[in-house]
């Protein structure tokens, strides 16, 4: 407290002759003199922010706000929107939970301790596997753990990494960033009609694969018919078999641990979050025999000294918990209020309340591709799949100049060929969905 004072800084707590020795001991003047910032950019202690009350400040924020274009989001391909229930955000914004970080002390945290070992429970429930972590970034970055735990694990020599030809950019560049500092490399196998190409993935598979990744659904929203013969293709060559997927697909589709996968990945925020642009939730869930290869922390489940249940946490293999040479990941965080919304949200569906809303996904997806079909110039959907969400739907006018069309006239979808466009119903109201068809048919033809 008292080095805070000396500085004028709690981020900085050396007294003057602190300071003075390091000083001389690095050969510097000042600690000004450490820093090259040139005179244009430095702060000058002044904002040159025109001070403003409570009420002309919301007022220039709802403006700059209002700027933004009222669009209605038919944007799927990993981030959805659902509605979230106002419960939520009246438990989620409880003060014990906002104000909480890392639940290091579990006589302070069983609340949030139980509520964490509840979301992990579920993801347990939903693949049928062991064990899930509490948690990770999100699932581009879960996928990037799988792969540095097949490393550590396999039984192989090999060092190639499988991985769908239709991946997404930014997922497939997040996974080589982690392979980066091992020998992996990442390849890509083919899909036939928005599914593995069964022929090709054999032809792709050998002893040196030591991971084969498969996402269900896929990125185009169809549901991988052929999950049973990945995986036996993954375990005959003694590779990690890894599926990528989220909750709510996971409550209606087949449970991963039933098709050989011995880790599953994904975003969780499916459930507890709106859309978030970007932020997610990675789910990471795996087989018992890699309990201690789980990157991240676990919460368990223990006694205290009155033999009453107790939670705290257990195996915290990052960085900064053990030494570096023995962990298995340096992630420096986790999410755990998000975890906490998509527990409490999955709570407030309930398994029926989530196959429900799995099943619209199907119904709806399909019903909306049915009637785009019936427009001249649209072909819905463009795989013939089974689809649940979204789907690809084939325009005869470019694709960028449909999409432009349609955001002029309020709606945004995803570009994905030059004659593509795809569509997501999660989240949108049925009577947009009707609108979003009048103008498919006013700008298609």
């Amino acid at each position: 407290m008292h080095g805070s004072h000396a500085t004028g800084s709690p981020y900085a707590p050396h007294t003057e002759a602190d300071r003075t020795a390091m000083l001389e001991a690095i050969g510097s003047e000042s600690v000004e003199a450490l820093f090259d910032i040139p005179a244009d950019i430095r702060f000058d202690g002044r904002f040159d922010i025109d001070a403003r009350t409570e009420r002309e400040t919301r007022r220039l924020v709802r403006s700059i706000l209002g700027r933004n274009d009222d669009l209605t989001e038919l944007l799927g391909r990993g981030h959805y929107g659902y509605y979230v229930p106002s419960l939520v955000d009246h438990l989620a914004d409880r003060s014990e939970f906002l104000t909480s970080y890392t639940q290091y002390q579990p006589e302070i945290s069983q609340g949030f301790l139980q509520a964490l070992f509840e979301y992990q429970s579920l993801l347990v429930e939903l693949t049928g596997l062991e064990v899930a972590n509490c948690s990770m970034y999100d699932a581009a970055t879960a996928l990037g753990e799988a792969a540095t735990l097949a490393d550590r694990v396999r039984d192989t020599t090999g060092h190639r990494v499988l991985v769908p030809d239709l991946l997404r950019e930014e997922r497939r560049s997040t996974l080589e960033n982690y392979v980066a500092g091992t020998d992996l490399d990442v390849e890509a196998y083919p899909v036939d009609d928005g599914n593995v190409d069964l022929a090709g993935l054999e032809d792709a598979v050998d002893e040196d694969v030591v991971l084969l990744y498969a996402e269900n659904p896929t990125v185009r929203g169809t549901i991988e018919e052929h999950l049973d013969a990945v995986g036996e293709l993954a375990d005959a060559n003694d590779a990690l078999f890894v599926l990528g997927s989220d909750p709510i697909a996971l409550s209606l589709l087949e449970r991963p641990a039933d098709v050989g996968a011995d880790v599953v990945v994904g975003d969780a925020s499916v459930l507890g979050l709106p859309t978030s642009y970007g932020m997610g939730l990675g789910l990471f869930a795996t087989r018992e025999e890699y309990l201690r290869q789980v990157p991240g922390r676990l919460v368990g489940v223990s006694e205290d000294a009155t033999d009453r249940r107790a939670y705290t946490l257990t195996l915290q293999t990052r960085e900064q918990h053990i030494r570096r040479e023995r962990a298995t990941s340096n992630i420096c965080t986790n999410q755990a209020w998000v975890a906490l919304r998509t527990a409490i949200h999955a709570a407030a569906l309930g398994p029926s309340g989530m196959v429900d809303l799995a099943t619209r996904d199907v119904t709806r997806a399909r019903e909306l591709a049915a009637r785009l079909d019936e427009i001249v110039g649209v072909k819905a959907p463009v795989h013939d799949r089974h689809h649940i969400r979204e789907f690809v739907a084939h325009v005869d006018q470019p694709a960028r100049a449909v999409a432009a069309d349609l955001e002029r006239l309020g709606f945004a979808v995803h570009v994905v060929g030059d004659h593509e466009i795809q569509v997501c119903v999660a989240g949108v109201p049925d009577e947009r969905l009707d609108r979003f068809v009048e103008a498919v048919a006013e700008v298609a033809r």
